[in-house]
């Protein structure tokens, strides 16, 4: 596994030193990506993403999004855990998210990417409409982005659903796919959080593909951005 270096950026909401683990990227970077945490913190998962995106070439940057709530915030993916990790969402509002990725995305090579996965999948998607400095984003189940429609993206987004989450029904998938038609929305054969390794729902073909499309996503709005 690529080493992880730990770090701390200092928050562009409110100042606040957050934690964070960079994966310096394999040869010269060719960019930079912030890799957002679930509710249970930056977890062995968030720690192999960012590995898979440094093996591609990319510096990539995961920010303890909880450290206010608790220092190196961790949680199990238990009734306990959904609990801590359900109260610590609540407790951190929008705008304080957007300027804890501020500071992530400023502290990396450009071009940008943010990406992340079921809170962080919706947290990715605010990036997207409030942060500067992007080049795109690729957002995984991230349920809550159905309710922040309101917020548009202004850099090209991808997003990826399983087709048996049942936390993110059809219903919900529809009105995304209604308010972003230019975004390619895709549909796995899986259930929620199919990427995390060692979970219920772990599905090693969709993660695969899922991953896959989010790299060539990468590339192609990278060099659509040295075209600008």
């Amino acid at each position: 596994m690529t080493d992880l270096t730990p770090e701390n950026i200092d928050s562009r909401h409110d100042g606040f030193a957050l934690s964070a683990v960079r994966a310096r990227a394999r040869g010269q970077a060719r960019g930079g990506v912030v890799v957002i945490q679930e509710i249970f913190g930056v977890t062995p998962h968030i720690r192999e993403m960012c590995g898979v995106f440094a093996d591609a070439g990319y510096e990539a940057l995961a920010p303890g999004m909880f450290d206010r709530i608790e220092s190196g915030f961790l949680a199990e993916p238990n009734p306990e855990g959904f609990a801590r990790g359900l109260a610590a969402v609540n407790a951190s509002p929008w705008n304080q998210v957007a300027g804890d990725l501020q500071a992530a995305i400023d502290a990396l090579p450009k071009p940008c990417f943010v990406t992340g996965f079921c809170w962080g999948g919706t947290a990715a998607w605010i990036a997207a409409a409030r942060c500067a400095g992007l080049s795109g984003a690729s957002c995984f189940y991230g349920r809550l982005i159905a309710e922040h429609l309101d917020q548009r993206p202004r850099v090209p987004v991808m997003l990826h659903y399983g087709a048996r989450d049942a936390n993110i029904p059809e219903e919900n998938r529809a009105k995304v796919a209604a308010a972003v038609p230019e975004a390619p929305l895709y549909i796995y054969d899986a259930g929620h959080g199919f990427c995390r390794r060692g979970g219920h729902d772990y599905d090693e073909a969709a993660t695969a593909l899922a991953l896959a499309r989010t790299l060539d996503g990468f590339v192609r709005w990278g060099e659509q951005e040295e075209q600008r």
